[in-house]
């Protein structure tokens, strides 16, 4: 992650389901959802604004940090999601089992 991003919050938007990171008054979000401790990535969306930053890519690495942190398992749904943990695959370590074939393919 770049290190302009680091210190900047990550912030779970549960109301709008989502992981949002604001960056120069631009907001970057990844949509979820959740069932128990499960929760499943399903789109990223960085606003044009932001474009060739990294602001995905940092946002993505602080939701998986904040799942780990809070003990949550990940389905990638999302395939900028998905590309990122196949390239990481140390990642894999929070997605369950019957998931992990996936990244075979």
């Amino acid at each position: 992650m770049k290190e302009e991003f680091i210190h900047l919050p990550l912030f779970k938007n549960e109301e709008k389901q989502r992981f949002e990171l604001t960056v120069d008054g631009h907001t970057a979000f990844i949509d979820y959802e959740e069932s128990e401790k499960i929760i499943k990535l399903i789109h990223t969306e960085s606003p044009e604004a932001l474009a060739g930053r990294g602001v995905a890519t940092a946002l993505i690495e602080k939701t998986l940090n904040y799942l780990e942190e809070n003990a949550y398992a990940l389905v990638p749904l999302c395939p900028l999601v998905f590309a990122y943990v196949k390239r990481h695959p140390e990642w894999k370590r929070l997605v369950p089992a019957k998931y992990l074939r996936l990244f075979d393919r």
